[in-house]
């Protein structure tokens, strides 16, 4: 190579030297302990469960799990639960490996949504890695008491010395009861006859979602959603409703919203989506509960978009 070259280059390329050597130098001096910058999250919505305490086999009880960069919240725990979690962690939902979930809410006590717990505790418990994190409503750490101590005797006795399960109980009340670096979980009241139920919201970087629970018509979810992305409603359709004794209908109307007093709620909620689930009926026989009935009453006073959710629907 000519001197001549060498040199030319060595002239053409020392700015950028200078530049780059200028750059380290500033990085370097900034504050170690500064904020990490915030990433835009991917958030899902994964319906692990939509039925009801009927025998449904396609619904499994009540669970659906909010999926935020990598990470699983769950909300309710029904009938079923870790098995639709598998199911949804080989439909290519890897935050949903049972083993890998870490943090669960509940929104009233009433067996549908909570005959999955030992499920939830005990299945994963030897792969877990920390304890499981439960939020709910007073006498959710009652029930766990006793279904730890109800399941002492699990063990063969070569493994009795092992560490016993780890729970985290959190009674909550209204408010920002959860928070982390990909969401802020708020609890608020819904009417569900005279049992302390609690929705959520789920607001993330991209995303905002609400889901009811079981309740009556409640001002709380229209209050919360206000625009909200997704909101998960339960529902059922005047079909059914006239379909029931005079004192079923009265059980429904203190504990369920119709399809004709969702489409309001919807209509003043404007939600980016509605999804239905835990269609209820009590006594009702399954022609009498058909999803495209309800859907048809929703759909002829509310214009938004609503779908009915099944089990391992993602959104």
């Amino acid at each position: 190579m000519r001197a001549g070259t060498r040199s030319r280059r060595t002239r053409l390329h020392s700015p950028i030297v200078l530049f780059l050597l200028l750059l380290a130098a500033t990085a370097f001096a900034q504050p170690r302990n500064r904020a990490p910058v915030s990433k835009t999250s991917k958030t899902q919505v994964v319906m692990l469960g939509t039925g009801t305490p009927g025998f449904d086999i396609a619904r499994s009880g009540p669970a659906t799990a909010i999926v935020v960069n990598g990470t699983a919240y769950l909300v309710d725990f029904g009938a079923g639960v870790m098995r639709r979690a598998q199911g949804a962690y080989e439909k290519g939902v890897a935050a949903l490996k049972p083993t890998d979930i870490r943090v669960a809410f509940l929104t009233h006590l009433h067996q549908d949504h909570t005959t999955g717990y030992a499920d939830l505790i005990y299945s994963p418990s030897l792969w877990r890695k920390g304890p499981l994190e439960v939020y709910g409503p007073e006498g959710i750490r009652h029930m766990t008491e006793h279904l730890i101590e109800a399941y002492k005797v699990r063990r063969p006795p070569a493994r009795r010395g092992n560490p016993d399960v780890q729970v985290d109980v959190h009674e909550i009340t209204p408010g920002v009861v959860y928070k982390d670096s990909n969401v802020a979980v708020t609890a608020f009241p819904v009417k569900h006859y005279d049992n302390v139920a609690y929705g959520y919201r789920f607001q993330t970087a991209d995303r905002s979602i609400v889901i009811s629970g079981d309740t009556s018509p409640a001002e709380s979810i229209v209050d919360n959603c206000n625009g909200c992305d997704v909101l998960i409603h339960e529902a059922y359709s005047m079909v059914t409703y006239h379909s029931l004794t005079p004192e079923n209908q009265a059980a429904e109307r203190r504990q369920h919203t119709s399809s004709v007093e969702l489409a309001e709620i919807a209509r003043r909620a404007r939600p980016g989506l509605l999804i239905l689930y835990h269609r209820t009926a009590i006594d009702a026989g399954p022609d009498m509960n058909a999803e495209d009935v309800l859907l048809k009453e929703i759909r002829a006073v509310y214009r938004g978009k609503v779908v009915t959710g099944h089990d391992l629907d993602i959104y």
